[in-house]
């Protein structure tokens, strides 16, 4: 599909979602880009055929063929052709939420890729461009649907480049993970965490962030909210059996906590979802 023309699509009732397709297009002869202050939308680049030459923070990067790029809004770049053709596709996407879902990511900074099968992502664009084309009722929504997945796939995909590094990191917390989910009803310093892992307690933290986008004492608890959920909705504790069984050391501080993380308290939970 050969692809030489920008749609943005513009709907006021779209923008209102939590992540929009902003625009959508493509060069089989890119021009020189050069964006001091960054773009205004977030955006993903696919290097479709020939090669070209990508900058930021006084670095430079070939972007071959196959490989793809996100940019960050507001993020100074630059990226032209290293001969004379380089067909590039691009979508540009904004949101409320795109702050929150990057920084799970991984990506508020530039990152390229060159994924072995990029044929999902190819597809989720070509379905949002024809939409932009033929749907002018229902396309704008549809897009927004694709392009959440279409960030999902880049992420996956980005996420293969650190397989390794990755699962040395889920080995090492693996012994952890399960220690917590076998004794989450009782407490335990974090210096017994860091002997089952056999590294020191500030090289555990820095792992498992990196790892669980966490801290260990907030998967703990975690586990202890889904161990009380599953008991509250059994219904055969009182919250002060069920608070004393995940771990917390009353009733009072279990409600609290319960609260912080469901938006409800344990009564109202069990209200909530139809148990008297």
């Amino acid at each position: 599909m050969k692809i030489n023309d920008h749609l943005y699509p513009y709907d006021v009732e779209v923008r209102k979602l939590p992540i929009h397709l902003t625009g959508i297009g493509g060069s089989e002869f890119q021009y020189h880009i050069q964006r001091n202050e960054g773009y205004h939308w977030h955006q993903i680049l696919f290097s479709t055929k020939g090669n070209g030459i990508l900058k930021y923070d006084n670095r430079t990067f070939h972007i071959n063929e196959g490989a793809a790029f996100f940019l960050p809004a507001g993020y100074p770049h630059e990226y032209y052709t290293e001969n004379d053709g380089w067909d590039v596709r691009w979508v540009a996407f904004d949101g409320y939420a795109c702050a929150h879902l990057l920084s799970q990511f991984s990506m508020t900074a530039p990152v390229i890729i060159t994924p072995r099968d990029d044929s999902i992502m190819k597809k989720l664009f070509g379905k949002m461009y024809t939409l932009q084309k033929t749907d002018r009722a229902n396309g704008n929504y549809y897009c927004s649907g694709y392009m959440y997945a279409l960030l999902i796939e880049f992420h996956r995909l980005m996420d293969t480049r650190e397989n390794k590094l990755r699962s040395d990191r889920f080995r090492i917390l693996a012994p952890v993970l399960d220690y917590i989910d076998e004794n989450y009803h009782r407490d335990f310093p974090l210096t017994d965490l860091a002997e089952i892992a056999g590294i020191t307690p500030q090289h555990l933290c820095r792992i498992f962030r990196q790892t669980m986008n966490m801290r260990p004492n907030e998967y703990l608890t975690q586990q202890r909210m889904q161990a009380a959920k599953t008991l509250l909705q059994r219904n055969e504790m009182s919250v002060a059996q069920v608070a004393a069984s995940c771990g917390f050391p009353d009733a009072s501080y279990f409600s609290t906590v319960f609260k912080k993380h469901e938006g409800l308290s344990p009564v109202e939970y069990k209200k909530h979802i139809g148990i008297r």
